[in-house]
Formats: C-alpha cells, sequence, structure tokens
C-alpha cells in the first residue's frame, strides 16, 4: 500500500491547461500502476498509467486532451489537462495498485483527500 498526496487543483478557465500532480513517498511506488479519478455527479475513471509507463488508458470523455504520466525517480504520476471543459470540474483522485488491469477497469480504492479542479465557462 502507498499513501498518496494529490496537487495542483486550481479555477481555469475553459479552454486553458492545467497539470495535477499525485506524489508518494513509499520507494515501491515505482511498481504501481496508477489511476486518476474524478468524482463529480459520478465517480469516473479518466485515465491510467502502467508502473512502467508503457500502457495508458483514458476515457473517451478526455481522450485527445488529457495526458497522463509518470516520473518512477521521482515518485509522481501527473495529468496534464488541456482544452479543459465546464463539464471537467471535478474533485480529482489518484489511486494505485500492483495490477495494471485493475487500474484499468476502475477497481480502485481512493484513500488520499483529492485535488478540486474548477473550470469557468
Amino acid at each position: 500500500q502507498v499513501h498518496l498526496v494529490e496537487s495542483g487543483g486550481g479555477l481555469v478557465q475553459a479552454g486553458g491547461s492545467l497539470t495535477v500532480s499525485c506524489r508518494a513517498s513509499e520507494r515501491t511506488f515505482k511498481n504501481y500502476a496508477v489511476g486518476w479519478l474524478r468524482q463529480g455527479q459520478e465517480r469516473e475513471l479518466v485515465a491510467g498509467i502502467s508502473w512502467s509507463g508503457g500502457s495508458t488508458y483514458y476515457a473517451d470523455s478526455v481522450k485527445g486532451r488529457f495526458n497522463i504520466s509518470r516520473d518512477n525517480a521521482n515518485n509522481i504520476v501527473y495529468l496534464q489537462m488541456n482544452d479543459l471543459k465546464p463539464e471537467d470540474t471535478a474533485t480529482y483522485y489518484c489511486a494505485a495498485d500492483l495490477s495494471y488491469q485493475r487500474v484499468r477497469w476502475g477497481y480502485l480504492e481512493v484513500r488520499s483527500q483529492g485535488t478540486l479542479v474548477t473550470v469557468s465557462a
């Protein structure tokens, strides 16, 4: 189990960009696949990445606009969000699992506080 902390949320105008970060202190974080989820009216898995970064997943709602990446040397996973829309407004959470398939299908337990992203029209 790893302990994750999200940061980087804020207020942005529609069409703008924002990058949120997910940090862990455990060295074993590099072994975990990570997913970014958001909680608006519903919980949605928006992106996932394998431990190596070689496999990624994007929800149709964000495909072509969001990019997930990771820096294993520094224990960080990023979610770069471009062309933001008001419907992207949500609290964004990251969660990790040793299985990329579990991440890919959203079988994740969120244990962190999240970071709020608000997109104004």
